[in-house]
């Protein structure tokens, strides 16, 4: 008998569109601005007290929650920038990545036929994830060019089936982040249900125009069912060292450090005692929003004089818009377009909707040291229409 390969479970899942436009980028010799990741070195510092922890000999398995000192440094930074208290040893946890905590997160909630409300467009990992643990996904638009939230349509979703809704605030890809009324909203949809948040707040300290991040930590009513996720790879600029937290209550943290401890037990030693003594520094994460925001406006600015219709940003390191003005393709073939003819790798909006929903919108990562920016602003001034 010819082994035969078991049905895929997740049969539509293929190559993720970061990758694929990193790769042209390379192929094409094009500045890459399609993934989310920083081109310059990170904080002298923070590379050697790495260093100095690993020659020190901390290169054992940490604990599953994570070292205590990162952990009460997390407590501390809530306290400092949110007035919030998480207690460092039942309601922190280190995860490797965002995307790790995002996954066990679902992974100890949802069951076959559980319902997960999500908001597109919406990060990539959200959907397999749900998939994967049997879940079904329910999606609410949020429409260009505003890319506000449609509460009612929101409401009208939730059942007696409904586990979990996913909220990504600052919001990938769109920039937008959630106002007060937001907050109130969710308030009153979840309230006498026994639903579970999970906010995504990687993004949290990049925000724009003295616009405040509002965690749903802060607002009682939610806290008591929210997981908050962060990530140290886009506070510290080290995607690649793969560390991340989640923060919620003990009863909540108990059953995710239950899937953790079989997922990857726990995380890389010296780089948790690195980013701790780093953090006893507030200024190292307190001037993060002052970075970007120079970078966005350097961005935003050169690129009003091409033919881009310029969407607005609220936060994150992604600057978005419109190229209707510049071609009728659809906005796949426009970003390879741009790479091959223009030299300048983009992200597609449609590839953050279930079902490639298409505004001739693409995203530009600004997180590149100047002279990245500057060789990507050459080429799109050449732009004509």
């Amino acid at each position: 008998m010819t082994f035969k390969l078991p049905n895929s479970k997740l049969p539509d899942v293929k190559t993720t569109i970061f990758t694929e436009m990193s790769l042209l980028a390379q192929q094409e010799n094009a500045v890459n601005l399609s993934q989310g990741f920083p081109d310059y070195q990170a904080d002298e510092n923070l590379i050697k007290y790495l260093g100095e922890f690993s020659k020190q000999g901390y290169n054992q398995y940490a604990p599953l929650a994570g070292i205590k000192e990162l952990r009460e440094e997390i407590s501390r930074k809530f306290s400092l920038q949110y007035q919030v208290h998480y207690h460092p040893d039942s309601e922190i946890n280190i995860t490797a990545g965002a995307t790790q905590g995002i996954f066990t997160i679902i992974s100890a909630f949802v069951e076959k036929n559980d319902e997960v409300i999500i908001f597109e467009p919406a990060y990539d990992c959200y959907k397999p994830a749900i998939i994967l643990n049997g879940g079904i996904v329910k999606n609410v638009k949020m429409l260009y060019p505003d890319y506000e939230i449609n509460w009612n349509e929101v409401k009208n979703l939730v059942s007696e089936k409904t586990k979990m809704i996913i909220i990504n605030n600052p919001n990938n890809p769109s920039g937008k982040i959630l106002k007060q009324n937001d907050i109130d909203e969710l308030i009153k949809i979840v309230k006498d249900t026994n639903i579970i948040i999970l906010s995504d707040e990687v993004y949290e300290s990049i925000t724009f125009d003295e616009k405040s991040h509002l965690t749903l930590a802060k607002y009682p009513e939610l806290k008591e069912r929210t997981f908050v996720v962060g990530s140290f790879g886009k506070l510290l600029h080290i995607t690649g060292w793969k560390i991340g937290y989640v923060c919620a209550p003990s009863d909540l943290m108990n059953e995710f450090r239950k899937v953790h401890q079989f997922n990857v037990f726990c995380v890389n030693t010296p780089g948790q005692f690195a980013i701790s003594k780093y953090l006893q520094n507030v200024d190292n994460f307190k001037s993060i929003s002052a970075f970007f925001q120079t970078k966005r406006d350097y961005l935003k600015n050169a690129l009003k004089e091409t033919p881009f219709q310029l969407l607005d940003c609220e936060g994150t390191y992604f600057l978005s818009a419109n190229f209707g003005a510049i071609s009728d393709k659809q906005d796949k073939d426009f970003c390879y377009w741009l790479t091959k003819e223009y030299k300048v790798a983009t992200i597609p909006f449609s590839a953050f909707y279930k079902d490639k929903t298409d505004e001739k919108v693409i995203r530009f990562c600004f997180a590149k040291k100047q002279e990245t920016l500057d060789k990507s602003i050459e080429n799109l001034m050449k732009i004509k229409i």
